[in-house]
């Protein structure tokens, strides 16, 4: 794990965005060479997904999300256990926070706009009350993302609001949905209650988007996960074990299930 980049002030600047916002930016944050390493590895695991789920469109035409196996290059600490990231996190879901997320988001040419969703139902539905944080996804793109190749688009502050006010204010102009143009190297922490949808890539390359996700300790859904190899489990730092402590571990990856399970995604 990387020492601290930021001060405790900006620190504290970051987590206020994400309460107000329901999300922040940390610009150049990730060593692009790294990133360019990822996208190397990545380009033939989203070949075989295409060709062998490629059926499977359930995030909109030409639109594919991908667990990524956690070994090797992906099983990297300086990326999922970044010092700057984690205060951040720890501070929206607490201390004794998980990871159970690693995965990514790629549109082709051909894809659409999504419809406006969040990532998780609220807690309690039987209330008008939103909740503190209960889920984070920290995005990174392997790309530069650019207007025309399918960036993520948000309504600042509406993880706060109940889906039906936040479409509201969306429709009638008030709290317009924007998108963001990310860098390579660029990571966002985001509240996963936040109105969003993905747009069309109109390129011909690509705009893989991965995510990682942490929750409060408490908050399990089946249909995300990790598996862990146990050799990779037996190297990784007791930081990374503890946050990672929930996930299945298995002796490889080989006879680990390929078919994503991750179906339902949007509330």
């Amino acid at each position: 794990m990387k020492k601290n980049r930021f001060s405790e002030i900006e620190i504290k600047q970051f987590i206020d965005e994400v309460k107000h916002d329901g999300f922040c930016v940390l610009s150049g944050h990730f060593p692009k060479d790294k990133l360019l390493k990822w996208r190397e590895e990545f380009a033939p695991l989203f070949q075989e997904h295409i060709e062998n789920q490629g059926q499977i469109e359930n995030r909109g035409a030409n639109r594919y999300y991908v667990t990524l196996p956690f070994e090797n290059l992906f099983a990297d600490e300086t990326i999922f256990a970044d010092a700057d990231i984690l205060k951040i996190v720890e501070n929206l879901v607490g201390e004794d926070f998980v990871m159970c997320q690693l995965a990514s988001d790629t549109p082709l040419k051909g894809s659409d706009y999504q419809e406006i969703h969040r990532d998780a139902p609220p807690l309690f539905p039987e209330s008008e009350n939103e909740t503190p944080a209960f889920q984070l996804a920290v995005n990174f793109p392997l790309v530069d993302v650019t207007t025309e190749n399918g960036p993520f688009e948000v309504a600042r502050g509406t993880h706060l609001l109940s889906k039906q006010e936040g479409l509201k204010l969306v429709e009638n102009g008030e709290n317009p949905i924007e998108p963001i143009c990310l860098k390579l190297g660029d990571v966002m922490i985001r509240d996963v209650r936040g109105l969003h949808r993905g747009t069309p890539n109109r390129t011909s390359e690509p705009r893989p988007m991965c995510v990682v996700g942490y929750s409060r300790r408490w908050l399990f859904r089946p249909e995300v996960s990790i598996t862990i190899p146990k050799t990779v489990w037996e190297n990784l730092s007791p930081e990374a074990q503890k946050m990672l402590r929930f996930n299945r571990i298995v002796e490889t990856l080989e006879n680990a299930p390929k078919e994503e399970i991750y179906q339902s995604f949007a509330y």
